[in-house]
């Protein structure tokens, strides 16, 4: 869709750039109301959408470890046999290191397939000479974006869908780390999605969400800690003004990342199978035809690229997304054969809970003016 705005000669780079903007606000707005649709979302459901997921990112890290699509020596063995020997030596790490070394396993495993693929000339690093060591990255550098309506709809249309798979995510982090989650914390999960692409777009680039990889990842690691999350991304931030590691991370070839993405993907995968696991089949056998349907029209697009290719054009972001396509199914079945239930196992807000910050910062005020009519009697 980005490209499709992009190719339109009226609007340009700038069009996609003023869409990923106004899109950001829209959709952060849009949050709270998106958020509420989570009584549609049942333990099965929730188990479908994390399963689709995972299929459908399994095919781009077997695209990566084949060289990536597009790439002229597609399947090179070459390619393959460092995928593999990247996949084999974070299996070694995980299984035999201790501490920090295994929760870095993923990490050193693509250090290990980036040295391969130097010793084996298969690393470009041209550009690294001529990128310099430090530079800002300057908002609007492109000049003033332009705000087009249709490509504003457009853009906020395509984020609703990618809000869906979002919430399908936080839904899998919970359960990968023991939390129950309530509404407001996928509401601020959402939220955080359009602020990213709304800062994205001011900054020179395209739409944000929250990516499969990284709940993979939190698998693999165990480590669940949100400071680790922003220690990174400081980090990454400070990386962003040194354009020389832009380049090296840019070198990485696809295969490298190929047996890294295998292991991340395939925990997605096998966590919406878990969830799917303790869904109840016997005294509602009826679950099965929502599970066995809901997988196979997800996974429509990603078997036949043409299935929908006669549909028309305005369509088409939404009949390309096969977790889109196996999370309209997996809801609209489970209310056909389960009806509607109000109970989707997040946490329960109380009153109390919501005010709980209010009354903390009330108390530290209270205190404050006590101690200090205490000093004023003192003196």
């Amino acid at each position: 869709m980005t490209i499709a705005i992009g190719i339109n000669p009226n609007i340009g780079l700038l069009g996609i750039f003023g869409a990923t903007i106004a899109a950001g606000i829209i959709t952060t707005l849009l949050a709270p109301v998106i958020g509420r649709l989570m009584p549609l979302f049942p333990p099965l459901v929730t188990g479908i959408v994390i399963s689709s997921i995972g299929l459908s990112i399994i095919q781009v890290g077997i695209d990566w470890a084949a060289g990536g699509k597009g790439n002229p020596e597609y399947g090179n063995p070459i390619y393959l046999g460092i995928s593999f020997a990247v996949l084999i030596f974070i299996l070694l790490i995980t299984r035999y290191a201790k501490g920090f070394i295994s929760n870095v396993s993923v990490l050193l495993g693509i250090a290990f397939g980036f040295a391969l693929a130097w010793m084996m000339n298969e690393v470009n690093l041209s550009g690294l000479g001529d990128a310099s060591w430090f530079a800002f990255v300057k908002p609007m550098a492109f000049g003033m974006p332009v705000f087009d309506p249709v490509s504003i709809l457009t853009m906020t249309a395509v984020l609703i869908i990618v809000f869906i798979e979002s919430m399908g995510m936080f839904l899998a982090l919970g359960d990968i780390v023991g939390r129950k989650l309530s509404s407001q914390d996928i509401i601020r999960g959402l939220r955080v999605d359009g602020v990213g692409t709304l800062i994205g777009g001011v900054f020179n680039s395209f739409p944000h969400t929250s990516f499969s990889q990284n709940i993979g990842l939190v698998s693999i690691t165990r480590v669940h800690s949100r400071w680790v999350c922003v220690a990174a991304g400081t980090i990454l931030i400070l990386f962003g003004m040194v354009p020389k590691m832009a380049v090296m991370v840019a070198s990485i070839p696809q295969f490298v990342l190929g047996g890294a993405g295998l292991v991340m993907f395939g925990m997605v995968l096998a966590t919406g199978i878990r969830i799917l696991s303790r869904c109840n089949y016997n005294t509602k056998p009826f679950n099965l035809y929502i599970v066995a349907i809901s997988l196979g029209v997800g996974m429509t697009p990603t078997l036949s690229n043409d299935f929908f290719s006669q549909l028309p054009a305005v369509l088409q972001p939404l009949l390309h997304s096969g977790i889109m396509l196996a999370t309209i199914s997996a809801v609209v079945l489970n209310l056909f054969f389960n009806g509607y239930q109000h109970n989707t196992g997040l946490v329960q807000e109380s009153v109390s809970d919501k005010n709980l910050k209010v009354r903390t910062v009330r108390m530290w005020l209270l205190m404050r003016q006590l101690k200090k009519s205490q000093q004023e009697h003192e003196e």
